[in-house]
């Protein structure tokens, strides 16, 4: 299986369980405000790499919605409070309007804050034993949270209109975008009952890939078509932002873009030769689905 096919397959069954699981309950807009943003579009790509890791393993994905539920309401809470005026200022996300402008900045605020703590709600669903339950849901708090996401962003803002090293860029970035990654390959390497050193080299693979995703996203950035990506393009330079290409230059930025993969795609081939029945061929194309197109 391709990670193409698995996300025709579960995509648009693990959206509809997503939107189901926030019922009408506040008796206000609190709800559709949270709806609007799940369901605004997206790759999903943290739940998928999830339930990539559980198939390449041989395991149903079916289970761990509400893990990948969980995880996708974070990063989508994340998203609106990114979009709101103190942060990014940011009016579009996905082709759509962003949330506060759709509702209000109070029902953006809202939202996100709804959106995170019911991600943890569902954590305490599926059917993993409860000592599985309490490790994903300290690892998804320590991912999200000031040693992760959340201390990613403010690094991120902090370091605005500052001359920074690739090693304090790499660092932000390694908590800001690659925490909520590294999760998903660590939760799903957990769940599907990978051996240590297995679980270990997945998280290696989460990294390279967390950099390398931060960094595609920085090339597309500059270079990339609004209407494909579904939001503003130059952001990064109005906001006076360090990314890759201003530090070491496109060409060069390409380059690391490059070694990331291959780290990545290298780390699980070594997968493949320790684990048994282990479908290697889902995370490569994964892996391979990142790479942007010559210019």
């Amino acid at each position: 299986m391709e990670f193409q096919e698995l996300s025709t397959e579960y995509k648009e069954m693990f959206e509809q369980f997503m939107i189901e699981s926030i019922p009408d309950q506040s008796r206000t807009q609190l709800e559709e405000s949270m709806r609007y943003s799940l369901s605004a579009g997206g790759k999903r790509l943290r739940p998928l790499i999830l339930f990539a890791v559980l198939k390449a393993f041989g395991q149903a994905a079916e289970p761990a919605f509400p893990y990948g539920a969980a995880l996708e309401m974070i990063h989508t809470y994340s998203l609106i409070h990114d979009d709101l005026p103190a942060m990014d200022d940011d009016d579009l996300r996905r082709g759509k309007a962003t949330n506060h402008i759709q509702f209000s900045e109070a029902t953006a605020i809202l939202a996100g804050d709804a959106l995170l703590t019911k991600a943890f709600e569902l954590m305490t669903e599926g059917d993993a034993s409860d000592e599985v339950k309490l490790q994903l849901i300290r690892e998804l708090a320590l991912n999200s949270g000031n040693q992760g996401m959340v201390g990613g962003q403010q690094a991120d803002m902090n370091g605005e209109n500052t001359s920074l090293s690739l090693k304090e860029l790499e660092s932000i970035h390694a908590r800001k975008t690659g925490k909520l990654i590294h999760f998903a390959f660590f939760a799903g390497g957990l769940l599907a009952g990978a051996k240590d050193k297995t679980v270990s080299e997945l998280e290696e693979m989460a990294y390279a890939l967390g950099l390398a995703y931060q960094i595609r996203d920085d090339i597309l950035d500059v270079q990339g078509d609004e209407v494909a990506l579904g939001k503003r393009t130059g952001a990064d330079a109005k906001l006076g932002k360090s990314t890759y290409p201003a530090l070491l230059g496109m060409d060069q930025a390409k380059r690391l873009f490059s070694e990331k993969l291959d780290r990545a795609l290298e780390l699980n081939q070594r997968i493949m030769e320790r684990e048994t029945d282990y479908d290697v061929e889902l995370l490569d194309s994964f892996i391979h689905s990142l790479e942007i197109e010559s210019k």
